[in-house]
């Protein structure tokens, strides 16, 4: 499989925490998950244009766009700002001498 990286992750809303989606196998991590009783003919949707990134014949900026809009339009895309950055709070603390 090529990269598939995205650009910039999303980040989705999970009921106790916030899961990034930084690449394909995240989405397809996120879609393995997802409830039998919740899979629409969107998600069918999503799923196919994910196999079809997977063999190189979807363009994967496409594939984060319709994520994008897939979490969208559940409420489940988080805003960036609502992500704490663990990382920027630990360079903060001086544990020198």
């Amino acid at each position: 499989m090529a990269n598939t990286l995205f650009d910039a992750p999303l980040f989705l809303k999970k009921r106790h925490y916030i899961q990034e989606l930084a690449s394909l196998e995240d989405v397809f991590d996120v879609l393995d998950d997802w409830p039998e009783h919740e899979r629409d003919t969107s998600f069918e949707v999503i799923e196919r244009a994910c196999r079809m990134a997977a063999q190189g014949i979807f363009p994967l900026p496409a594939i984060r766009e319709n994520v994008r809009r897939f979490l969208i339009k559940r409420n489940m895309l988080a805003n960036i700002d609502e992500v704490p950055l663990v990382a920027k709070r630990s360079s903060d603390r001086n544990l020198g001498s």
